[in-house]
């Protein structure tokens, strides 16, 4: 859909790595995320910063816009190649399309009682993620290709350091309903099968406590799960030591699962390569190997 993003990013966190969460890291500015509000507003009120101009008129706008371009235009074509001024020329006509297209896919209204429910939206307890879960699916119909959609809570966080117990039951009671109607609404839409879902952080906890009643960090082992979009259903891959903390049996490391999502995307990660500050990168690096035993 060329009147919307490609990349969206749902009340993203601003804390714990902030922009870099869904920026392009050393790929062209154009595929970084639009962010929709942040952590810090309830979904009801996130939207994209500036999406609007009621001060001037569309058709205005537009002649603006068009001069502007044409001066930007001028200066490449007697400069040369600029990845940040072409960036930033897209992101102006994009902008401009936005205006139109965007408030018809954040209107839930059209959405049917049954729908709402379905997300949670008629609680308080999974309202606020379920209105995000229910627009990534809006996003996904639209034509929008990455959907991020961030959980967090300033007060109650999954980085559980105390109180794990009251604060994971919490969040798990948050997202579980909405993940549930997100996979069935996706499902029951014909959606699922071209869609994939996945669902993670960036570490798992430690099995012992940390101080009375928290857990510290555990990068060595730890669960990610997938959904639809090529990969086998109802399947477990991999398992941890006897305690809990070290991956022991059929590991995965951050770069086999990017490899093994970019090959459901249709793309071979050893061949995808950008040039960038004198050699070319792969976005798995020098690593990564496709995990077959997960692919449908």
């Amino acid at each position: 859909n060329a009147n919307l993003p490609a990349f969206v990013t749902i009340c993203p966190t601003l804390a714990h790595g902030g922009i870099n969460n869904w920026n392009s890291a050393f790929l062209p500015a154009a595929y970084a995320g639009t962010p929709l509000g942040n952590a810090s507003v309830t979904s009801d009120k996130a939207q994209v910063k500036y999406i609007a101009n009621s001060r001037v008129p569309r058709e205005i706008q537009r002649l603006q816009l068009d001069r502007l371009q044409s001066v930007n235009r001028g200066h490449l074509d007697s400069a040369g190649a600029d990845a940040s001024l072409e960036a930033r020329i897209s992101s102006f006509e994009l902008a401009f399309r936005m205006q139109s297209e965007l408030p018809r896919v954040e209107d839930l209204s059209g959405e049917s009682v049954a729908t709402q429910k379905l997300y949670g939206l008629d609680n308080a307890v999974n309202a606020n993620f379920g209105r995000m879960c229910l627009m990534a699916r809006r996003f996904a119909e639209a034509g929008v290709r990455f959907i991020q959609v961030t959980h967090s809570d300033s007060n109650v966080q999954w980085d559980q350091h105390s109180d794990l117990k009251n604060g994971h039951e919490k969040n798990a009671r948050e997202v579980d309903l909405p993940i549930a109607g997100l996979l069935t609404d996706l499902k029951a839409r014909g959606l699922l099968e071209d869609t994939l879902v996945w669902w993670g952080g960036e570490f798992g906890r430690t099995p012992v406590v940390e101080g009375s009643n928290g857990r510290d960090h555990n990068p060595e082992g730890f669960t990610m799960w997938l959904a639809g979009g090529g990969v086998k259903a109802g399947t477990r891959y991999g398992s941890t030591d006897d305690y809990g903390y070290y991956a022991a049996e059929n590991k995965v490391h951050i770069h086999d699962l990017h490899a093994t999502i970019l090959h459901l995307l249709g793309l071979d990660h050893e061949r995808l390569t950008y040039r960038y500050a004198g050699r070319d990168f792969r976005l798995t690096d020098v690593e990564g190997n496709l995990v077959d035993g997960i692919l449908a």
